[in-house]
């Protein structure tokens, strides 16, 4: 039975770099895979889905939802390891209404949390355009701009209450105070998925 813990969090809430430093400390027990990540993962493996996904990618299209949904329940059920972190999904109410129902038909595969890494608009923008004042010429992300900033957390603070309250109803919401310092953030999560996976 493989053991599933979605990490959501706004940009420059931290989540990808928390969850990959839990993975990197519990590496003989858990495996971190990022959704972009893994769809890149699988466009590498040659499979027929990643040709398909491919097919989307190379034109700049979004990648379908099923497609997406696929990618991931693949990934949980190849990992090596029983417990599986995966950061930024759901990213909208139709991902997470449609990966649940694909979890009803998977007895395999348990989703024991969503976590979510609170953090103020106010810090989120401190971080990411802080990020890109920091960055050396040329090595500045294309998103570390203002005007992307506000898009990115209105795309992803929109559906979050509904994300919330779903997952709330479900007894599965565990929401983390993502202002803190990285180590403080990453030793509760890891405490918390740790006891609620029983390891």
């Amino acid at each position: 039975m493989k053991k599933l813990f979605l990490i959501i969090g706004a940009p420059g809430s931290g989540k990808t770099t928390d969850a990959s430093i839990i993975a990197e400390r519990n590496s003989d027990k858990i495996n971190h895979y990022s959704t972009g990540d893994m769809l890149r993962a699988e466009v590498e493996s040659g499979s027929d889905l990643g040709k398909e996904i491919d097919s989307y990618i190379s034109k700049g299209e979004l990648v379908p939802l099923q497609i997406v949904l696929n990618t991931i329940i693949n990934a949980i059920k190849n990992s090596d390891k029983d417990i599986v972190l995966i950061d930024g999904f759901p990213r909208s109410v139709e991902q997470m209404r449609e990966f649940d129902k694909l979890l009803q038909n998977e007895d395999d595969i348990k989703l024991v949390s969503v976590i979510e890494v609170r953090v103020s608009e106010a810090v989120a923008k401190e971080r990411i355009l802080g990020r890109a004042a920091e960055a050396a010429p040329g090595e500045q992300r294309s998103d570390d701009k203002e005007d992307v900033f506000y898009h990115r957390m209105k795309i992803y603070t929109e559906p979050l209450a509904e994300i919330e309250k779903f997952y709330t109803e479900k007894k599965l919401l565990k929401v983390i105070n993502g202002e803190r310092t990285l180590e403080e953030v990453v030793n509760e999560m890891e405490k918390f998925i740790k006891d609620s996976a029983g390891i």
